[in-house]
Parts: C-alpha cells; sequence; structure tokens
C-alpha cells in the first residue's frame, strides 16, 4: 500500500501563488484533501487531488476547538487513513498531529523534497517568492531548509 499524503489549505494556496503548485504532483502523485479544505482554498483543485470526506465528525469537532475546520478535517482524515502523512504548516495543528502520532510535513518541507528527488535545482528563489506572499517563513526555518537541501 502506498502512503496516502493529506494536505491542508495553505499549501495548495503557497504553492499556487507562486505558480508551483504542479511541484506538489509531480513530488507524491495522488494528493489526498477533505471538502472543508476544498472550500477554504476557493478554487478548483486539479484533478490528481482526490476529495475524502473524515468519518468522525465528533473528533473534527473537537479538534476545531483548537484549530480551524480544515487542518481539524485533514487530522482526522489521517487518524483514519492507515499510513498516511499530512502536509501542514499551522503550528499549533503540527503539535496537534505530533501528539497523536501523525506523520507530517509541510509545504517548506515538500520543497525540500523536491530539491532531494531533483525535480528543481534550488529551494532558495521559491522560498523567496514564497516571502513575497503573506506566508511567514522564520529565519531558522529558511536556514534549517537550506541546510536540509544541501544549499
Amino acid at each position: 500500500m502506498h502512503k496516502t499524503i493529506i494536505s491542508d489549505t495553505s499549501c495548495f494556496i503557497i504553492l499556487a501563488n507562486i505558480g508551483e503548485l504542479e511541484l506538489l504532483r509531480k513530488v507524491y502523485g495522488q494528493i489526498t484533501t477533505t471538502t472543508e479544505i476544498a472550500t477554504e482554498y476557493g478554487d478548483k483543485l486539479p484533478d490528481w487531488v482526490e476529495i475524502k470526506e473524515a468519518k468522525d465528525k465528533y473528533r473534527q469537532q473537537l479538534l476545531e476547538m483548537q484549530i480551524d475546520k480544515g487542518e481539524s478535517s485533514a487530522i482526522t482524515l489521517a487518524l483514519e487513513t492507515p499510513d498516511s502523512t499530512l502536509i501542514l504548516d499551522d503550528y499549533k495543528a503540527r503539535r496537534i498531529a505530533e501528539q497523536l502520532q501523525i506523520s507530517y510535513t509541510g509545504t517548506v518541507g515538500v520543497l525540500i523534497r523536491a530539491k532531494l528527488m531533483g525535480l528543481i535545482t534550488s529551494i532558495k528563489p521559491l522560498l523567496e517568492k514564497i516571502k513575497l506572499t503573506d506566508f511567514r517563513i522564520s529565519i531558522d526555518i529558511e536556514i534549517q531548509a537550506l541546510r536540509e537541501a544541501n544549499e
């Protein structure tokens, strides 16, 4: 069974804003997301994004007391999907995923993986484009990302 990759809204938005949404497909192939995330995204998602519903709406509602609806649905779906990895950028959502022992990465992690797979030659120009959007990357995260991408 191949690993299921479940993406939150921020990854779709950030990559679309810098013109690199297709990179997500190149790195992972099929991506899964939830109806809530598709709605938050607002635009039509590509056909390589599968939309699934989390079944445990009670757990999702409990999570919504701490994080937003999209992140709650993604974490709930990950708990229901064996061998899955979440793409989450929100700090609080990542801490919850960690506490629930859910594998996760972030948008910057997607870029690092793309570089290590040889799909892009450098993450630095993409990080610069991201910094021009309203997404914040700390200098520590940027330095760590460049190190992990061997730049």
